[in-house]
């Protein structure tokens, strides 16, 4: 079968005759937040406030979870997926020892709400190995262990001998992490919406957000149906978009990881590749994250790049999806001849630490934003659906300031 570019297997292969279909917005809904993006972020944003009993709308320009969420990898990790010792040196100990704490608790809370809510997302708990192959490789893990550990964070290494018995590559050490998990990301933003929805919320899609303005005493969002006038604004689009937030998009770089899926591999083959519950990230940069989808296929990301025009992508998408199976046939030799079934892409926005900006800004006075998720995982999304609910609250804590604009 040919490779399917461009398309993301999550959505693909989800039978059609289930996808649930929310309504345009044609009337002006009454609430006090709206909630812009129907990404996982946006979902699980609409489902915290929903439960914490706040009248809240979720707008999605397109169709729920057909966006960024969909092109993920599914990776509930344990933490932000960028060195430790650089965000401690760009921020200090204390917010980045914060971060670190907050997206491990995260991972943790959001396995616990998928199973709480019982979401048919395929959760499967899963720990990860950061892979050093070569010598200075290890020189930059053992600093890394040695700056985590001083924070008081876990920074378990494993010997070499454990990566090959494990994810069955030859390193030359890696750094464990315990408390993850694997989701199927297009599902889990299904479900979070359906149980946003249940709670109360109201779920539109195909309803764009046209403009914004606000005064001193109150905002006015105008959707299809018109003007609406809440008390606060949350915006949940991952990037700042040119048409609503211009001014913002100076604080990101803009780039697209992408991912390949293989074809299903022989029974031999699987056996010759580590455990399935296990997420291997090397420490190359770009770095590669593998990972396994239903017992017999891996799904590898990476060969990360400036987002090319349009008119480039389709080109673009051929030439990396072909770079990242040959990259991958470099780690593990025996899948070689091995077919891509999907190759597509990933657009993120990074800020200068690599960690997201969630939370307030002080020109928009009204708005609470989630921009700049670069972690080549999911646990971000959940990570600010509680810091933008604890904003709204008024109840946020030291760990959200890891997290502001001001940092």
């Amino acid at each position: 079968m040919p490779t399917r570019y461009g398309r993301s297997p999550w959505v693909d292969q989800y039978p059609k005759s289930r996808i649930p279909s929310y309504p345009k917005a044609r009337t002006i809904p009454k609430v006090d937040v709206v909630v812009i993006g129907g990404g996982l972020t946006g979902c699980a944003t609409a489902y915290a406030f929903a439960a914490a009993g706040i009248k809240v709308a979720l707008f999605e320009a397109e169709r729920i979870g057909h966006g960024s969420s969909s092109a993920s990898t599914g990776w509930i990790a344990d933490e932000p997926g960028v060195r430790f010792a650089d965000v401690e040196k760009q921020i200090g100990l204390k917010a980045a020892r914060h971060a670190w704490q907050a997206w491990r608790r995260a991972a943790l809370d959001f396995g616990a709400l998928i199973k709480r809510l019982d979401l048919k997302c395929r959760l499967e708990p899963a720990g990860s190995l950061l892979v050093a192959t070569s010598a200075e490789q290890v020189v930059r893990l053992k600093r890394e262990q040695k700056a985590r550990k001083e924070a008081g964070l876990d920074a378990t290494l494993v010997a070499p001998k454990v990566v090959i018995e494990q994810a069955a590559i030859a390193g030359l050490g890696a750094l464990r992490g315990r408390d993850g998990g694997l989701i199927d990301p297009y599902r889990a933003t299904l479900g979070l919406a359906a149980a946003a929805a249940a709670r109360g919320a109201l779920i539109f899609e195909q309803s764009p957000i046209s403009k914004i303005t606000f005064t001193r005493k109150y905002a006015d969002v105008f959707t299809p149906a018109g003007p609406l006038r809440v008390a606060r604004i949350i915006v949940s689009t991952g990037v700042p978009t040119p048409q609503l937030f211009k001014s913002l998009r100076r604080h990101f770089w803009f780039k697209s990881a992408y991912c390949a899926l293989t074809e299903p591999m022989p029974a031999k083959i699987r056996a010759m590749l580590g455990e399935r519950e296990l997420v291997v990230r090397d420490s190359v940069d770009p770095s590669h994250v593998i990972r396994w989808v239903d017992d017999e296929r891996l799904l590898v990301s990476g060969a990360d790049t400036e987002t090319v025009a349009p008119r480039l992508r389709e080109q673009t998408l051929v030439q990396r999806t072909g770079q990242l199976m040959y990259e991958l046939s470099t780690i593990y030799p025996d899948i070689s001849g091995i077919m891509p079934a999907y190759g597509w892409d990933s657009p993120y926005a990074l800020t200068a630490e690599g960690l997201p900006y969630i939370g307030a800004h002080r020109n928009f006075p009204f708005h609470l934003f989630a921009f700049g998720d670069s972690s080549p995982s999911v646990t971000g999304a959940y990570l600010a659906s509680r810091i933008l609910l604890r904003h709204h609250l008024d109840e946020a804590d030291a760990a959200d300031n890891a997290f502001g604009f001001h940092r």
